[in-house]
């Protein structure tokens, strides 16, 4: 049986980049390598959000680009993380229209409501593109002066 373990301090990176096909399981393991770096670099509360944001930047990929082939990237930066997903096909995503009787087109607006910051850089001369997320921890509540 399979079993994911953490990074250890001592062999902990601070990105992790991987391509290949995606498969039928995929997005679960990916999901799961990106808690165990969050959970490792003590950004365990933007962890749910990630992985939310992840599995609709993948689902896309597995819907919309031929082969399920890209290319994705976990930068870990200090307070958040920053995920990419990069692919060779040269339609840019669009954002749905928010209709509740449709089987798709809501996954960018999850994105959305989900992380602080989320965009599409194009790849030159129509190569491609990189969808990429930043989520970061929520600053802390100032104490309330006393009077």
């Amino acid at each position: 049986m399979n079993q994911a373990t953490g990074p250890r301090v001592t062999d902990f990176e601070t990105h992790y980049r991987a391509e290949f096909a995606l498969g039928e399981h995929s997005v679960r393991h990916l999901r799961r390598i990106l808690r165990l770096y969050l959970k490792g670099s003590g950004l365990l509360e933007v962890a749910d959000a990630a992985g939310l944001a992840v599995s609709e930047l993948l689902a896309n990929v597995i819907r919309h680009v031929p082969g399920r082939r890209c290319g994705i990237c976990f930068l870990l930066q200090p307070g958040g993380v920053r995920v990419e997903v990069s692919d060779r096909c040269p339609r840019l995503p669009v954002p749905g229209a928010g209709d509740t009787l449709a089987e798709g087109g809501r996954g960018l607006l999850l994105v959305e409501a989900v992380t602080d910051r989320w965009g599409v850089t194009p790849h030159p001369a129509g190569g491609g593109k990189t969808v990429w997320f930043e989520c970061g921890r929520s600053p802390a509540p100032r104490p309330t002066p006393r009077p």
